[in-house]
Order: C-alpha cells, then sequence, then structure tokens
C-alpha cells in the first residue's frame, strides 16, 4: 500500500458484504441523513471459499477482501482500516424476548433505564435459546442483533421511552444468534486482510435498513435477500421488526440445476443466468464443445428449481408472519432471476404488482453522484453502511474494552470476567506469575533467591478500578492491562561471595569464576586457595527458553522455594479455562487466634532479596488470616507488598481447572486481585455455589 495514502477519516463508513459468491465493498459518509456513496467494488471468490453463508476457506476470503479493500483505497485516495460487517448463516437462531420494570415512583425514562430494559429482555431471549434443547449447552452462541419490537409505559403501546414519564416500563426484542465459530471466522477474515472490525450486525437486519426504512414500516412488509447460499427474510408491521429467518435454498441451487442440465462448469452456469434476456445462449461444457440453446429452452430448464425456491421462500416467508404480507421485496443477486419475482408472488398468492425488485427506493436512505445504486444486489453492503453511519445498528450492548467494541459470546449475565475470557485472556492474565526462584546452596547452606513479583494487572471498569466479578452493562467501558510476569531470579557466584572473594569455588564439581551464572539446583563449594577454572561458556543471562517462563507463585512459609514446576503444573497456570468470580454474601468474619507476636515473626526466616545478598538484609513478614487461618508471609525484597492474588495459590484451589465461582473477600468486602493486603487482614478465598443469572436492577 502507497504510503503517501492518508488515514481513513471518522466520518468515512467503508462496509464489505461478504457474500456466499462474492464480496461487495461501499464507502461514503453521511450527508443530511443519508449516506453519499462515494465508492464501491466488488469481486467473486475465484473457488469456492463459503458454504450457506458461512466461511469455510479464511485464507481464500480474507484474499478477495484485501483485494476489494485496495481497490476502494484507490478510489477513495486514503487508507481503510476501520471497516463495518454483517453475518448470516445457516446456522442463524432467532428468539423473542421480554423484561419489564417497576420503579419505585413515577420518574423521567432516560437511557439508562431504557437500556436495562432493552438488556433484560435480550437476556430473557438467551435464556429461551438456552432452554429450548436445540443446542448443545456447551455452545456459545454470539448476540449479533436485536431489534424492539415494542414498549409498554403503564401498559400503554409506545414506539420510544425516552423523555416520558411513567413507573412501568416494558419492552419485546427479537434477539438474533449465531454460533460463535461463524462469528470467529468473520474476525479471522478481517484481521488477515488487515482490518478492525468497527461494528457487527446481522445481514437481513442491514437489507431492511436500506430497503424498508423505519417510517414505512408501519405496514406489514416483508424482505427476502436472496443470496447464493442463504435467503435471508426481515418482517415488518406496526412500525417494527417482527421477526428474522432464512432459507437455505437460494441462488446457487439454481446455478446448480444448470450445471447438471448442460454439463458445464460454475462460473459458466452463473454466467448463463445473466443472459436469459438474450435470444440465446452460448456456452462451452465440460467436453470441450461449443453449445447454442435458445434462452427460451433455458428458462424452461430452470422452472422447477426456481419454483422450489420460490416455495420454500414463501413458506418461510408464511411461518413467521403468519399470513402473505401486505408487500414484498425481493433483493440480493439472486433475486434477478428473470421470472422468480412472479413465482414468488404465485407462491404467497400475491397480486404480482405487490412484489418487487429491491433498488429503486434505495434513495430514501442513499444516494450516490458516482453511482447507479438501482440494484438489487446493493441491498446488504448498502444496508451495512446506512446501519452504521446513520447509527441504526442497535448498539445497546456494545461495550468497549481498551478503546474497542469487544466481542460478546453471551450466555445471560454478563461479567468483567465473562467478557475478558470472551476477549481471549485467561487467568494467567489477571493473576501474573512471580519470577522464577533460584536455590543453591552454598558451602551446605541452602540459599533461595525468589523471582521479582508479578505487576498486578489493571482492571477498570468506567474508570473506577473494578472486580473481576462485576456485571457489564450496555455502554460501559472497560480497560484492561495485563498481569506481568516477574523477572526470574538471577545471581553470580560474584554475588554470593562478594566481588572480592580471595579463594577457589566448586561448582557441582567443576572450578568456576565469580562471574559463574547460577542455575537453581547448583552446589557450591570453596576452598581457601584458588581453583583453576574450567573452561566452560556460560550466557550473561537466562537462557530464553528459561527467562521466559512463568514461575511459580509463592508457595508455603519459609525462606526455601519449592523446586520448579513441572510441565504439566506450568500449564495448569496459563490454562485457558474458565473462572468465575461469584458474587458476595455476607459472612462472619473467622474466628481465628490473635496473629503472633512481634517476637514470633522475628523467627520467621528472611527471604535473602534479590539485591546486595551479600548483605543479606531482613524484610519483615506480614501476618493475615485465609480462610480462618492465621498465616506469616516472608517479607518481600524492597518493601514490596502482597496483594490478594498472592494467596490464590496458597487456598488450595485449583485455579486451573477450576469450574465453579469463587468468593474473595478481605474484612468482609468483595476484594480485587490487585488489593493491597495488611497486618491482620482477614482473606477470604473459597468456592462459592454456581449462580443463576440475577435479574436486571430497577
Amino acid at each position: 500500500m502507497p504510503e503517501e495514502l492518508k488515514c481513513q477519516d471518522t466520518d468515512l463508513v467503508f462496509a464489505l458484504d461478504i457474500g456466499t459468491r462474492s464480496i461487495i465493498g461501499v464507502a461514503g459518509r453521511v450527508v443530511d441523513e443519508r449516506l453519499e456513496v462515494l465508492a464501491i467494488e466488488k469481486e467473486e471468490h475465484g473457488k469456492r471459499a463459503m458454504l450457506d453463508g458461512q466461511i469455510e476457506d479464511i485464507d481464500q476470503v480474507a484474499k478477495v477482501a484485501r483485494r476489494v479493500t485496495e481497490r476502494m483505497e484507490d478510489r477513495l485516495g486514503c487508507a481503510l482500516r476501520r471497516v463495518c460487517v454483517a453475518a448470516a448463516g445457516r446456522a442463524l437462531r432467532t428468539e423473542k424476548g421480554h423484561f419489564a420494570i417497576e420503579l419505585p415512583d413515577v420518574a423521567k425514562i432516560d437511557n439508562d433505564l431504557i437500556s436495562h430494559l432493552e438488556s433484560g429482555a435480550v437476556s430473557d431471549a438467551e435464556n429461551r435459546l438456552s432452554e429450548d434443547g436445540k443446542e448443545s449447552p456447551q455452545r456459545r452462541f454470539y448476540l449479533v442483533g436485536y431489534t424492539v419490537s415494542g414498549y409498554l409505559l403503564d401498559r400503554y403501546p409506545l414506539t420510544t421511552l425516552k423523555g416520558h414519564t411513567g413507573q412501568q416500563l416494558e419492552a419485546d426484542v427479537v434477539a438474533t444468534f449465531l454460533p460463535s465459530e461463524v462469528v470467529e471466522s468473520l474476525y479471522a477474515v478481517m484481521e488477515a486482510a488487515g482490518l478492525e472490525v468497527a461494528s457487527l450486525t446481522l445481514e437481513p437486519i442491514a437489507a431492511l435498513n436500506a430497503v424498508i426504512p423505519a417510517d414505512l414500516r408501519l405496514l406489514n412488509l416483508v424482505l427476502c435477500d436472496i443470496g447464493a447460499g442463504t435467503s435471508d427474510i426481515a418482517v415488518c408491521r406496526d412500525g417494527a421488526v417482527v421477526g428474522y429467518t432464512m432459507a437455505t435454498t437460494a441462488g446457487d441451487e439454481i446455478t446448480e440445476e444448470l450445471m447438471r442440465r448442460y454439463l458445464i462448469n460454475f462460473a459458466t452456469a452463473e454466467r448463463m443466468k445473466m443472459e436469459l434476456e438474450s435470444p440465446t445462449v452460448t456456452y462451452r461444457d465440460v467436453l470441450g464443445l461449443e453449445q447454442s440453446v435458445p434462452s427460451q429452452q433455458v428458462r424452461e430448464a430452470l422452472q422447477g428449481a426456481a419454483k422450489v425456491l420460490a416455495e420454500e421462500i414463501a413458506q418461510r416467508v408464511v411461518d413467521i408472519n403468519g399470513a402473505p404480507p401486505s408487500a414484498m421485496f425481493l433483493a440480493g443477486g439472486g433475486s434477478k432471476l428473470l421470472g422468480l419475482r412472479d413465482l414468488v408472488a404465485q407462491a404467497l398468492e400475491m397480486d404480482e404488482k405487490r412484489v418487487a425488485l429491491a433498488g429503486n427506493n434505495y434513495d430514501m436512505s442513499a444516494f450516490s453522484k458516482s453511482f447507479d445504486l438501482n440494484d438489487p444486489e446493493y441491498a446488504t453492503p448498502l444496508g451495512i453502511a446506512v446501519s452504521a453511519g446513520l447509527g441504526l445498528i442497535s448498539d445497546s450492548y456494545r461495550i468497549l474494552l481498551n478503546g474497542q467494541p469487544a466481542k460478546l459470546f453471551r450466555s445471560g449475565t454478563l461479567t468483567v470476567l465473562d467478557l475478558l475470557m470472551m476477549n481471549g485472556y485467561t487467568s494467567a492474565d489477571l493473576l501474573g506469575r512471580t519470577g522464577k526462584s533460584l536455590s543453591v546452596t552454598v558451602d551446605g547452606q541452602r540459599m533461595t533467591f525468589r523471582g521479582q513479583s508479578a505487576m498486578p494487572c489493571v482492571l477498570r471498569l468506567n474508570g473506577k478500578e473494578t472486580t473481576p466479578s462485576a456485571l457489564v452493562y450496555a455502554g460501559d467501558a472497560i480497560e484492561f492491562i495485563p498481569a506481568v510476569t516477574g523477572e526470574s531470579a538471577r545471581r553470580t557466584v560474584g554475588d554470593l561471595l562478594g566481588s572480592d572473594f580471595p579463594g577457589g569455588i566448586l561448582v557441582n564439581g567443576k572450578g568456576v569464576g565469580l562471574d559463574y551464572v547460577l542455575c537453581s539446583g547448583d552446589q557450591v563449594k570453596t576452598t581457601e586457595e584458588p581453583l583453576p577454572i574450567e573452561k566452560r561458556e556460560m550466557p550473561e543471562a537466562l537462557p530464553p527458553e528459561e527467562a521466559d517462563v512463568p514461575a511459580e507463585a509463592p508457595d508455603s512459609l519459609g525462606p526455601v522455594q519449592a523446586e520448579e514446576d513441572g510441565p504439566e503444573e506450568r500449564e495448569k497456570g496459563t490454562s485457558e479455562k474458565r473462572m468465575e468470580i461469584a458474587p458476595l454474601e455476607d459472612a462472619p468474619t473467622p474466628d481465628a487466634p490473635d496473629c503472633l507476636e512481634e517476637q514470633d515473626l522475628e523467627e520467621i526466616p528472611a527471604v535473602i532479596p534479590e539485591s546486595s545478598a551479600a548483605s543479606r538484609p531482613v524484610f519483615r513478614p506480614l501476618c493475615v488470616y485465609l480462610n480462618g487461618q492465621a498465616m506469616v508471609l516472608p517479607g518481600k525484597p524492597e518493601g514490596v507488598p502482597y496483594y490478594l492474588m498472592d494467596l490464590l495459590d496458597r487456598s488450595g484451589i485449583d485455579f486451573g481447572t477450576l469450574d465453579c465461582p469463587v468468593e474473595l473477600r478481605v474484612n468482609g468486602e468483595e476484594a480485587a486481585f490487585t488489593q493491597v493486603l495488611r497486618t491482620n487482614d482477614q482473606v477470604i478465598i473459597r468456592r462459592g455455589e454456581r449462580r443463576t443469572p440475577p435479574a436486571m436492577p430497577d
């Protein structure tokens, strides 16, 4: 990409429609409540890379997306980085949800109340999705969009609640979900193409916003977007969208019928579909023979497959709408098949004049000075751009993670921890790890040098320090900086014996110098007389394969660190298995004996600090109570404090395989991992009961 290209302006909307047969790019700016389209590009997949609207070959789709993007960049003269996309696929699921809030008193309705109301309705839809028994409990679903089908305020129906005054609020939504693997593949394609997903919606929602603006939705209208792999259907009436569905019968069925009938490849069949209005159609079959047939003959050959497609669409429309609609729009490349519009009207027993191709009404939401937008194939790409540019995407569940929209594989009430895990972070990122210790024996005396403590993670919700168990709501912003593993302990022989040590030194029976870098387990012996030094190349620092491996967290009391974790234990420490933090309930302060007296603390052996090992200063131990038991923690070098996270490994809970919530509390209050511990603190770290999702707050 040319370096002189300027960056994408914040008001420039760039959308990609990732279709089964092709990718279409649209870019524009909002002008007077309409999208001015500045660039359009299209490219077909060179080979089958998608099936029924779902990405199968990520690399192939990413290459095409990148080529479309580059041509858009050439047209616009800027580098495109933020892209709006829409998802679809054969695994689409929709559920209706309802939620009500009763306020203590009559109050004015603001955005926060509306957000909680809609969030509750979405959660209800999610619960219905998990309870219908059609999907495995282990399968994660992504909320890709929802629409509000109606509000009630004090039992009176309204199209909007904002600014009204009342006490009883209700909302009904239609929420749409896709399996996480479908959405993950879409994100993977964008990442491989060098793009950042700025917004995600559902394809039928996007197409609806382009074809049927909000002021037309009082009528009972249906949009059917017929692509190559799927036919996506959206229904509206009484001012709201009331349902979405899809059919896996689409344009490819027509193409495949041509392939079978005339012995041609896929590309030739696609071309023949577009030439049916000409008197004759010419083609080369798989035998290499040139053929020519009347187009009327081709249309008759397709009549059976086209009728099956029309009847499938009609059945889906009736299933979701309850009856034929007042009018219907056909969009997508598949809608351009000659005669299909009439077949759909016949299947629905509608007047043919009530079924139209989309395109001639785009001007209500979009316009262009350079491109002819009157094409039903542009419904979805235009809709994606219009939805993002005009703020029509239901972003009530948009949550920012480090300034970027977070992925939301939602399943009921969402916590900070849930969101972090869904976005690729692990328990190791939350807890951090103490650097590897170094244990050596010098003239029969065991010495242990602890690695540096981990730098705690930073976890804030809307600018305030929070706990992983905190609930997350619409519009929240999370800041998370992962914990950093502490540096491993490093010592040379000179650090232990002093730089002016005059005698001889043996390490594991071999003569060494004062600059010899020690390894854990080394046996050091000294002699009064100097000894010859055996030539041995030693690194100035620990090898990367050792230095980069996280060490175990602090273990039991005393100056001697436990042996290094083996591979199995290290794997446990970085496990990606889910860890939950339970909501806290009141619990009695544990009955524990008084903490150790000052003279008792002085008897606790000190840990040799990282600096000035030869002088061996002693740092004051810390006494706390863990689950009612007194515990003395050896002092950390340089006065570094103890954090709650330092006690996790001492709790007896295996966080690597945790499958239930954990209660974290200091002195009766819910605590964060990063809370600093003080003398005589009462710490609770224990398993909790698996919670049921709490009701949304009033």
